[in-house]
This record gives structure tokens, C-alpha cells and sequence, in this order.
């Protein structure tokens, strides 16, 4: 098998800058972003607690909410640049980057197919045009944070709480950068977005549910597919340490 694996680094960073719309930013220690969206809903309130991976090297990420049957609720959170189709590094000339549409069909694909809303040309990608509302989105974070968000009341319990994340470049021994020939989606992703979900009964008394690793999404996002085998995945696993996701006022 003729395999090529990058380094991860310093060739990385100019493509996280370009997929996240983000310079690299250090964080100083001991630091935890808060997030907020969603809170014009009435609902309950829950905290997804993200403790970043010895992985973790600026993933785009979304958040959102099912019913027990697998039925799309709504998004509580995605990246800004995913939410808008615009990315702060879209495209370089003249020796700078440059601020512009793009689509990643691969960035999130399990997220952007559950919605179900195809754009006019049936990518699933929010675009300028079609965006994700303002009240789900935010900036991406830079490392461990804390979003807190509302699932609307029309959620019956329980609810399943899904967070699919990627992160670009992150090549294997079985997600090599010549696996897919000549398919450019891919050779933004290398190892496919990983999927996590826990299940919330606002009733438990306790009022914490751990995420668990469910599958990973399609490699070059042609589909909404989950794939339960995530034995492939290697350093996708390791970009978050632990996310828990908290009832407001329960266990406290």
C-alpha cells in the first residue's frame, strides 16, 4: 500500500487557519471558555463541559439535540464559520489571506446531514444565503470550555444530546492522504469527524451524563451516515479528554 502520512506540525496550522478561521492563538493556563446560545428559547437549561485532548488543535465542532428516535430536535451550537459558510481565511492572494465563502462538506457531516436542509445545491452546508440562526452559533473555541445552552420544551424527555467533532489534517495509518485519489473533501479532513452522544433524562436526580464515542461520520462528508466502528481513529479520539453534559440545578 504506497501511504503518505503528513506531519502534523508546523503544515497544520495554516490549514486550521483556513478551516476554522482562526490564527493560533495561545491559551493561557487554566483558562475554560464559556459559551452562551440560545437563551431567547424557554426550556431546560443544560452545560456541556469540554475538557480539550492531548489532540487538540483547534476542531470545528457542533452540538444539538434529538429525540429518543433519532429525530433532529435543533442545533444548540455550531462553529461560526460552519454556521455562515464564511471563513476569515477562505482563500490566499497576494500574499495575505482573505475573507470569503466556503463550503467543507467534510468538517461536520453527520450535524450538517441530520438537519436535513439541503442548500440549492444539495451540499447540507449552511451558506450566506442559508445560514445557521445567530442564537446557535458562536466563535470557536480555542481550547476546554463551557457551553450553556436551552433545549426547547417542544424536546420530550428524555433527549439525546449529540457533539460531533473534526479536526483537519490528522492523518493514520488507515486515514492516509492518498486513501480517497484525487477527492479534495477528504484531503481536508484525513481522519473522518468523530461522533458523541448521552442520553438525558432531565427526571435523574444526579443530573450529569457523560459523552460516549457512538461512531464517526463519513470520511469526505458525501453522506449523513453514521459509522459505529471507530477502531480506525487514533489521535480523533484523543482531542477531547472528557464532555459531560449538566442539568441546570441538578447535583449542584
Amino acid at each position: 500500500m504506497n501511504q503518505h502520512v503528513f506531519p502534523r506540525k508546523p503544515a497544520l496550522f495554516f490549514l486550521l487557519m483556513l478551516l476554522t478561521g482562526l490564527g493560533y492563538t495561545q491559551e493561557k493556563t487554566g483558562d475554560k471558555q464559556e459559551l452562551l446560545t440560545n437563551q431567547q428559547s424557554e426550556g431546560t437549561v443544560v452545560t456541556i463541559e469540554f475538557r480539550k485532548g492531548l489532540e487538540h488543535y483547534h476542531p470545528l465542532m457542533a452540538v444539538w439535540v434529538e429525540d429518543m428516535e433519532g429525530h433532529y430536535m435543533h442545533t444548540l451550537y455550531v462553529a461560526q464559520s460552519i454556521a455562515k459558510g464564511v471563513f476569515k481565511h477562505a482563500n490566499y492572494e497576494d500574499g495575505s489571506w482573505k475573507r470569503g465563502e466556503k463550503k467543507i462538506p467534510a468538517a461536520l457531516p453527520y450535524w450538517s446531514h441530520s438537519r436535513n436542509a439541503p442548500g440549492p445545491d444539495s451540499s447540507y452546508m449552511p451558506t450566506p444565503d442559508h445560514p445557521v440562526p445567530d442564537a446557535y452559533t458562536g466563535a470557536t473555541p480555542t481550547g476546554s470550555f463551557t457551553l450553556t445552552t436551552v433545549v426547547a420544551d417542544s424536546v420530550e424527555r428524555p433527549f439525546r444530546v449529540l457533539f460531533e467533532i473534526n479536526q483537519s489534517w490528522d492523518w493514520n495509518e488507515h486515514w492516509y492522504n492518498s486513501k480517497y485519489p484525487g477527492n479534495k473533501e477528504y484531503l481536508k479532513s484525513a481522519q473522518p469527524a468523530l461522533v458523541y452522544e448521552a442520553v438525558v433524562d432531565r427526571d435523574s436526580p444526579s443530573g450529569r451524563f457523560k459523552m460516549e464515542a457512538i461512531g464517526h461520520s463519513h470520511p469526505y462528508g458525501a453522506n449523513g451516515k453514521l459509522f459505529e466502528d471507530i477502531s480506525t481513529l487514533t489521535t480523533a479520539r484523543q482531542i477531547a479528554d472528557e464532555i459531560v453534559v449538566k442539568v441546570a440545578g441538578k447535583g449542584e
